[in-house]
């Protein structure tokens, strides 16, 4: 069985930073790529940052040059480090790692940016 669990998350003034990280753990098979998505209530849950086993990286618009996705391959670890975070980042943030296997999901953790 898989498990995905995330950390990270906080309250944090706009300006700030937050690192979220996001470990899988189970079976020994890779995972082919990693990211980050985010929800608030009422809508729909969106793609914030991917990235694969090779390191090719995949960023929303809202979020290009603010955050940086990174991974450990050997610790099926996925980062996400948010700079110059704004009150519209607040969300719900949720990793996700997709294997050949299946398409796994964490739990979740708040970020809350304060004006």
């Amino acid at each position: 069985q898989v498990h995905v669990v995330e950390s990270g998350g906080g309250l944090v003034q706009a300006g700030g930073s937050l690192r979220l990280s996001c470990a899988a753990s189970g079976p020994a098979f890779s995972f082919n790529a990693m990211g980050w998505h985010r929800q608030v209530p009422g809508k729909q849950r969106e793609l914030v940052a991917a990235i694969t086993s090779g390191g090719r990286t995949n960023y929303a618009d809202s979020v290009k040059g603010r955050f940086t996705i990174s991974r450990d391959n050997a610790k099926n670890t996925v980062y996400l480090q948010m700079n110059s975070l704004k009150p519209e980042d607040t969300a719900v943030y949720y990793c996700n790692a997709v294997s050949a296997h299946g398409d796994y999901w964490g739990q979740g953790t708040q970020v809350t940016v304060s004006s």
